[in-house]
């Protein structure tokens, strides 16, 4: 395809791992991991991290890890402020937890949450908030953090679209939250093929994770653990379960790719800054179309163009003409997940009754991918064809 959705990151260096992994005979979670979490955690300033086998299953074990915390656990009936659009599996541990979701629309020109309805959004039964960063643009974090920390909240972010986004004050997305998750999914900034990671400076939610990541099992927890007391022979200790957990263990192979893949980040975020760039150079003031606005400094995973609701245009006749141009596009994220089917199995409820902005990107949305690489030819052709596509 001319221009690709998503385009591998790999060189020699990951491949050497790969073999290094396979020479060594340990394919399970063990060294490999732990220096991946060590490195990534360093790399964001945080104390903890706990790598999983997906961005889905970070956001899992911290909603259960908050669910089993001492001091203050979520509970079933619980309100989570969410926004409209995101990915499934970030709404989906909420409802298998018994959460009621109140959904926020999001800010048209960033598609963040719009912070100016978090005091509507408020009620008694709300005890978080989670914050997502849409597609590498963050999101006004230090506001809700600020909200949170008012209101006595859990802070959340998912922040698997937006690893090496900065905010206007210095700090990177994904170190706000008491719990904060990353995707290394084949096309997002780095990739292990597969895999994920949770961040939290908290001591006990760290224990948590660790436990509910395999088994709930005491296994990769130490002697001095806050989550329990040891008692009875060690031939019971060696198996003592003390929570409903899941087996959403990493691999070796997983963590030593990601090892590498850390090392080329910052300059894959440049590249793709680069490509970002470009793309505003040539949209920005187009009455066509609305495109993503920056706040702080987006780690660009994607292009978004929404097609301007005050202009008369055809999004089939320009998806066709994107066809035509051999040019990958996709919905926006999940779009708004208010409209999938899925949403008849929640508890939820959407503050200020709709979500005009949400659905405008579910309806005349749509993105281009973006690389860590060149991509100005694509990015050149892409304007030459949405042009014509305008002008019909």
């Amino acid at each position: 395809m001319f221009y690709e959705l998503a385009a591998p990151s790999w060189g020699q260096e990951e491949i050497d791992a790969l073999q290094a992994v396979i020479a060594s005979g340990r394919y399970t979670m063990g060294e490999r991991v732990a220096a991946m979490e060590a490195a990534f955690a360093a790399y964001h300033g945080k104390k903890y991290g706990v790598m999983v086998n997906s961005g889905s299953s970070a956001n899992l074990i911290s909603v259960a890890a908050m669910a089993y915390h001492s001091k203050r656990p979520l509970a079933r009936g619980d309100e989570v402020i969410v926004p409209a659009i995101s990915w499934s599996t970030t709404y989906h541990p909420l409802q298998q937890y018994g959460l009621k979701c109140r959904f926020v629309d999001v800010e048209l020109e960033t598609l963040n949450m719009d912070v100016s309805k978090l005091e509507q959004a408020l009620s008694p039964k709300t005890k978080a908030l989670l914050a997502v960063s849409i597609l590498g643009n963050p999101a006004r974090l230090d506001e809700m953090r600020a909200f949170c920390d008012r209101h006595g909240l859990w802070f959340m972010e998912d922040n698997c679209e937006s690893m090496d986004a900065v905010l206007p004050s210095g700090r990177k997305a994904g170190t706000l939250g008491d719990l904060n998750t990353f995707s290394f999914f084949f096309s997002h900034h780095i990739s292990t093929m597969e895999g994920g990671m949770v961040l939290t400076d908290d001591l006990e939610l760290f224990h948590l994770l660790k436990c509910m990541r395999a088994h709930g099992w005491t296994r990769d927890l130490p002697a001095d653990s806050p989550l329990y007391e040891r008692a009875g022979s060690d031939h019971f200790e060696a198996y003592r379960f003390l929570f409903p957990g899941y087996n959403v263990r990493p691999l070796e192979m997983e963590a030593a790719v990601g090892l590498e893949q850390l090392k080329k980040l910052p300059a894959m975020t440049a590249a793709r800054r680069r490509n970002l760039a470009l793309f505003q150079k040539l949209f920005a003031g187009d009455p066509n179309f609305v495109i993503q606005k920056e706040h702080g400094q987006s780690s660009s995973f994607c292009f978004t163009l929404i097609l301007n609701p005050a202009r008369d245009l055809d999004r089939e006749r320009i998806f066709a003409a994107l066809k035509a141009a051999d040019i990958g596009f996709r919905i926006i994220t999940g779009g708004c997940f208010l409209r999938h089917d899925t949403i008849k199995y929640y508890d939820y409820d959407i503050v200020g009754g709709a979500v005009p902005n949400a659905d405008l990107a579910h309806d005349r949305g749509f993105f281009v991918g973006n690389h860590p690489h060149d991509l100005a030819p694509q990015i050149e052709q892409l304007r030459r064809v949405l042009d014509a596509a305008v002008r019909g």
